[in-house]
């Protein structure tokens, strides 16, 4: 019993996942921010071509 609780503290797979996860949120999140900054400055050079045509 004891060892298996030893192994199961030393396991390194876990935390690898762990791991993995936060970055990928991080990676989600960084473009989502860039989506949303880039989709405004879009939409406001789309108006200005679409109103200098009118």
């Amino acid at each position: 019993m004891r060892t298996s609780i030893r192994r199961f503290l030393r396991a390194q797979s876990g935390a690898t996942a762990i791991e993995y996860g936060l970055i990928a949120a991080g990676i989600a999140v960084a473009i989502i921010a860039v989506v949303n900054t880039l989709g405004s400055q879009l939409a406001t050079v789309f108006t200005n071509i679409s109103t200098q045509l009118k």
